[in-house]
């Protein structure tokens, strides 16, 4: 009987608060999806600070407190999204399909296409533990002691493995003079 008494203020007070929120929350956010997550995270949030099921009580919380909930949620989510997006920026290094690398460069011309072409062909010729340690150094921007912990190997292999590649590629691209 407490319970549902608790259900039916609490969809009281959503009738009656949840669209202004929900307009709130279009504003913080990139999308009507975003909004309706972040909206519902700030909901929970109350409620766990505001419902009392042992005793049926249920204070509403001020709507002030619930739109600092809402902002405080829309700022929870935009950090969750741009770490993700981050992590997946810098792992994204190499992408194989049938012995050909799809996203090494971006390029806007075409002699830069052009040359993107020749060192893709390049990269492809030297072994792949040399092409592993040029993508992380490279384009994750990591340093040799992050290299060598993501591998598990001494961060002075990691730099001889880069120096190694380096060179290679020279010896490759020397004949084409880029």
């Amino acid at each position: 009987m407490a319970e549902e008494s608790l259900a039916e203020s609490w969809k009281e007070w959503f009738h009656l608060n949840g669209t202004r929120l929900l307009l709130f929350a279009r504003g913080k956010t990139n999308s009507e999806a975003d909004a309706q997550d972040v909206l519902q995270d700030a909901i929970l949030r109350l409620w766990k600070t505001y419902s009392s099921p042992e005793d049926g009580q249920f204070d509403p919380p001020p709507l002030a407190l619930a739109y600092t909930a809402l902002r405080n949620a829309a700022i929870d989510h935009a950090r969750r999204t741009n770490r993700r997006t981050q992590r997946e920026q810098k792992s994204e290094f190499v992408i194989r399909e049938r012995d050909q690398v799809q996203s090494w460069f971006e390029t806007s011309s075409l002699e830069q296409s052009e040359q993107a072409q020749i060192i893709k062909k390049a990269l492809l010729q030297i072994p792949e533990k040399y092409q592993e340690i040029l993508n992380l150094k490279i384009w994750g921007e990591l340093t040799f002691a992050e290299i060598a912990e993501n591998l598990k190997i001494p961060a002075n292999t990691a730099a001889s493995r880069y120096r190694y590649a380096l060179e290679a590629l020279r010896k490759i691209l020397k004949p084409n003079s880029i």
